[in-house]
């Protein structure tokens, strides 16, 4: 894949200084954007220091990235997560350092919102209230929470999105790098397909622009105008704050569709259809997709066994295989099909055994990091449990249907026999 990478910053029409700062270095793989705040010129300094530091630290752990796009493996990719994790803590220590020495710069931070492309996987990490985008197969996904007042509020359900629109309370961060020694890191981890493309930016430029918006704008513009054009029409509209939009473009060949990519597509759209996960948004399906791993069965292979203890969901990305009940084959499922999901509630013994009935590729999802997940994601964790119930409770429907059915074959049965006998 070659990736290509354009950018603007510009002051706004309302602020004497632009406190914004941004970073592509495509040979790196390294996206950054930053918008400062502090007294004087302090937040020019932070959002400078951030972007300088986090490119230092992540060349420091460049081998942990650099092992992580030459094998995949989930121990690999939790290295590569810890590198750029750990970079945004020493940049936050380091900027909280320069503010504690220097009284004209206390309080000074700056939002991060980082994108480093690893391989075919990028690894996505934020603070505070820039943004980044992921534009794919026509369709715009937000990919970083807002780590804002109102959006806390919008959480909670306090307010309604037209209130927050209009709330004075609108830019009040929650989180920065430099406001203190340390700062909790949203981290994301997702498949990088060619033909996606990706927008990172400042609130100057996206409190002007809805994901609708975003989308067309990138359908219509061509890809090296995209930031002139973002920050132009931001201008346009207010320009209240410095506006900086850094676009990376992934190319790749249309023509030429590999193993990995296809496999990266199927992952997505067989999470999609299971109902476990349906009321998740794009950003959470790729959260639980960078929890799962994948496997190959041959022909023939056991997959599961019939009363064995299980703790992991299977899903068919690609193949067949057969489910098997006291050695009878009872059904099949195909790509995009799902079984294993009470093993992510208990350790009850397996109801059924699952044969590859041709090579099969299957992407299993474990307990255990998933419930890591839920634990680190509330929103998610009550979405997951909401669909479980929903779940069960069909589950439970479809059994007292049966149960009725054959309740009443059997008072037909009950009420035909006396009939029979009097016959004999």
């Amino acid at each position: 894949m070659l990736i290509e990478a354009f950018g603007k910053t510009d002051v706004g029409r309302r602020r004497a200084h632009n406190e914004d700062s941004m970073l592509a270095d495509s040979e790196l793989g390294i996206y950054l954007v930053a918008d400062g705040m502090g007294g004087a010129a302090a937040g020019e300094i932070a959002s400078a220091q951030a972007v300088a530091l986090m490119r230092q630290y992540l060349l420091d752990g460049k081998a942990a990235l650099e092992t992580m796009a030459k094998n995949w493996t989930p121990e690999n990719q939790a290295a590569a997560v810890q590198v750029l994790e750990g970079a945004v803590q020493k940049a936050c220590f380091e900027i909280h350092q320069l503010s504690v020495q220097d009284t004209s710069k206390r309080g000074m931070g700056s939002t991060l919102a980082a994108l480093v492309i690893v391989g075919n996987k990028g690894i996505i990490s934020n603070v505070g209230d820039s943004r980044i985008y992921l534009i794919r197969n026509a369709q715009c996904h937000r990919l970083t929470e807002d780590h804002t007042l109102v959006a806390i509020q919008l959480k909670a359900g306090a307010i309604t999105r037209e209130q927050a629109a209009t709330s004075q309370y609108r830019n009040v961060i929650t989180r920065a790098v430099g406001i203190q020694a340390s700062v909790q890191v949203d981290t994301l981890v997702l498949d990088v397909l060619p033909g996606d493309s990706f927008l990172l930016c400042s609130d100057g430029l996206h409190g002007y622009f809805p994901e609708a918006e975003i989308l067309r704008t990138f359908e219509q513009v061509p890809t090296q105008e995209l930031p002139e054009h973002f920050v132009a029409t931001a201008n346009e509209r207010g320009g209240k704050d410095n506006i900086t939009a850094l676009v990376v473009s992934v190319k790749g060949d249309p023509t030429v569709v590999n193993e990995e990519v296809l496999e990266a597509q199927s992952r997505m759209e067989a999470l999609k259809k299971i109902p476990l996960f349906r009321h998740l948004t794009y950003k959470e399906q790729t959260a639980v997709l960078s929890i799962a791993t994948t496997r190959s069965y041959a022909e023939g292979e056991e997959i599961i066994r019939e009363g064995q203890p299980g703790h992991d969901l299977y899903i068919v990305i690609k193949g067949r295989v057969v489910v098997e009940k006291g050695g009878m084959e009872i059904s099949e499922l195909f790509s995009g099909g799902h079984f294993g999901e009470m093993g992510l509630v208990d350790n009850a013994p397996r109801s059924a055994t699952i044969r590859a009935s041709e090579a099969t590729r299957v992407m299993l999802v474990a307990r255990s990091e998933l419930m890591t997940l839920m634990k680190r994601e509330s929103i998610l964790a009550v979405k997951m449990l909401w669909s479980f119930v929903q779940v069960l409770a069909d589950r439970l429907r479809a059994a007292n249907f049966e149960l009725s059915e054959a309740r009443q074959e059997l008072a037909i049965v009950h009420a035909v026999k006396p009939f029979s006998e009097e016959e004999e």
